[in-house]
């Protein structure tokens, strides 16, 4: 427990916590939930300044009863792609009906996207983020990928970094529709005039290495040109098949490697022995119809985990973080300690913070009050919206 018990007005004591998930094994029951039943959490500012038993609360001037309700971090969703326009609805009713669906796929959300206005890509943009803070979502990650040309992407950026520091680079999401005949050629772009439009807006740069979108050879030249500018890699690795994504990332010291789906003893055992965390977005595979990550496996050899919505209009349209915990602990093998740990935590080690994801002195005061008295109601009682509060930077919201 912190020391730190100022009793100014700025703090605020929320009290009558049922269970209450730090993060912390300091704390509480010495798990990596740091677990403290029947407890409290003092707020100074938009930091956390105490947690603990509510019975040893230092006092304070403004006071808050959960109501016997679980408190945990606010979800750390960090693979998104949000800035876009138009939806596949019809690809996806096509695909649930065993039809086959010829259109543009990505290429449909790049061209209703370029048509777009800034006005619409920001409606748009914070209509979802309005509904994922609404389940519990207070960091979230976006990326570029639907514009693919030089004002497209850079604009996209312009854009999502007015709503969150967590900003990446991917105009390698596939070749521009405009660069069929000379994949080379694109490259050449994304890692030249593109890269240099986007640097200002963006923190990190992001590459889809797959078939039919960018080789291992491709993507090092696109992630080692974004490492030269400052910006920092992430991987969409081995999600449609077994490929050099994965140890590439590692390789890299990108910050995570995300879907791993298709993974080989070398690729498990690279992610545990480097810095990368696995990024499982289940609801990619639930709304594909395709083969869950085996979780279970990359958390067995000590690899670390996170869970994220990879929120899209294409192969993952949700924005809710509860509903990929409760399919990571159906369908992937995690328990659902791993998977609120991999979906707060685990989000900000993706992210390489250490100021959220955590209720623990010094930690952004970001919250998510649940309509239970455990966290384990999240996959105990899936689809029902069991998040009645959210707390963002130490004030209520939503």
């Amino acid at each position: 427990m912190s020391s730190r018990t100022s009793t100014t007005s700025t703090n605020t004591l929320i009290t009558n916590i049922a269970s209450l998930v730090t993060n912390d094994p300091s704390l509480g029951d010495g798990s990596p939930l740091g677990l403290i039943q029947n407890a409290a959490v003092v707020i100074d500012g938009d930091r956390i300044a105490w947690t603990g038993e509510k019975s040893k609360a230092p006092a304070t001037d403004n006071q808050v009863d959960a109501g016997g309700r679980a408190v945990i971090p606010g979800f750390v969703d960090s693979h998104s792609h949000l800035v876009f326009a138009g939806d596949r609805t019809e690809e996806f009713n096509a695909r649930m009906s065993g039809r086959g669906y010829t259109a543009g796929g990505i290429r449909t959300t790049v061209a209703a996207t370029r048509a777009a206005t800034d006005e619409d890509l920001e409606r748009n943009l914070v209509h979802y983020l309005g509904e994922a803070l609404r389940q519990g979502t207070t960091t979230f990650e976006t990326k570029s990928g639907y514009g693919l040309t030089v004002e497209d992407e850079s604009r996209a950026l312009r854009i999502a970094a007015a709503h969150t520091d967590e900003v990446t680079y991917l105009g390698a999401h596939i070749v521009s529709p405009d660069y069929a005949d000379d994949p080379a050629g694109y490259v050449a772009l994304v890692t030249g005039q593109m890269l240099d439009a986007c640097v200002p807006y963006a923190r990190w740069i992001d590459v889809f290495c797959e078939k039919g979108a960018f080789d291992g050879d491709q993507a090092r030249a696109i992630l080692t040109a974004g490492k030269a500018k400052g910006l920092h890699p992430r991987v969409h690795a081995n999600q449609l098949s077994y490929g050099p994504g994965v140890q590439l990332a590692v390789e890299l010291d990108a910050a995570s490697a995300d879907h791993c789906t298709h993974l080989t003893d070398a690729d498990v055992d690279a992610l545990a022995n480097g810095n990368t965390v696995a990024t499982l977005l289940p609801g990619a595979e639930f709304s594909t119809r395709a083969e869950w990550p085996d979780a279970r496996r990359l958390l067995d050899a000590g690899v670390t985990v996170a869970l994220s919505t990879d929120c899209n209009p294409g192969s993952s349209f949700t924005s809710s973080v509860p509903f990929c915990i409760a399919l990571a602990v159906r369908d992937m093998r995690m328990t659902p300690d791993e998977a609120i740990w991999s979906a707060t935590a685990g989000g900000a080690a993706a992210l390489r913070r250490t100021d959220i994801g955590r209720v623990t002195p010094g930690a952004y005061a970001d919250l998510a009050f649940l309509d239970a008295p455990s966290h384990v109601h999240l996959a105990y009682r899936p689809g029902v919206p069991l998040v009645s509060q959210v707390w963002r930077r130490g004030v209520p919201v939503g």
